[in-house]
């Protein structure tokens, strides 16, 4: 038998089958490629972070750093966000988004972007681009949240009221939000991983929750 390759401790033996939960777009499954260069989030998480951001989505500006097929940006544009941004450095998984963007009828409001999360940040900023949602899933144990973080903060990008979206391994810890202006409004941990969602402190606010 062919137990396929380990990721983040995720078994992977070929496309993962993947669709839209909610919205207008719902129940339509979505192309994922093979191999090690996407870990798309599985629909029982991506449920949970969708029933806990949902009052947030309506007519949202919605930017995904890291979007392997663009499944968490599909789901948010499916949910009512008024646009994305995906951005994917690998030109053929970029291909798969807008693959998917077809498929759901959504290419109108989506805008993909092949380039490095740093290297999207800093044209969105030129542009004068601001989010109300960012949501990251980068991946693990390589600080590159922090590095995304520190950029997100020092280029202006979130709106003011915005919230950052981080899905990361379980045991990574933010102990720097503090020191970019940011706390942690709330934490979701699941077996191997976590969302943690992050907002800017406020300027009267002596110290990150």
């Amino acid at each position: 038998m062919n137990l396929g390759q380990i990721r983040n401790g995720c078994l992977l033996t070929g496309e993962m089958h993947v669709r839209v939960i909610a919205g207008k777009a719902r129940s339509i499954p979505l192309k994922t490629p093979k191999g090690l260069e996407t870990r798309p989030t599985t629909d029982r998480i991506k449920e949970t972070l969708f029933n806990m951001i949902q009052p947030l989505i309506p007519d949202a500006q919605f930017l995904d750093l890291y979007a392997g097929s663009g499944g968490i940006a599909i789901e948010a544009l499916s949910r009512g966000a008024a646009a994305a941004v995906l951005v994917e450095r690998n030109s053929g998984t970029a291909e798969y988004i807008r693959d998917n963007m077809k498929k759901t009828r959504l290419e109108a409001q989506a805008e993909v972007l092949t380039a490095d999360a740093a290297a999207a940040i800093d044209r969105l900023a030129a542009q004068g681009r601001e989010f109300d949602l960012i949501f990251m899933d980068p991946p693990y144990h390589k600080e590159l949240e922090k590095q995304a973080l520190e950029r997100i903060v020092s280029c202006g990008i979130l709106k003011r009221d915005g919230l950052v979206i981080v899905e990361a391994a379980a045991d990574t810890e933010f102990p720097y939000l503090e020191s970019l202006g940011l706390r942690m409004r709330r934490r979701k941990r699941y077996k191997t991983n976590q969302h943690v969602f992050i907002e800017k402190m406020e300027e009267e606010d002596g110290k990150a929750e």
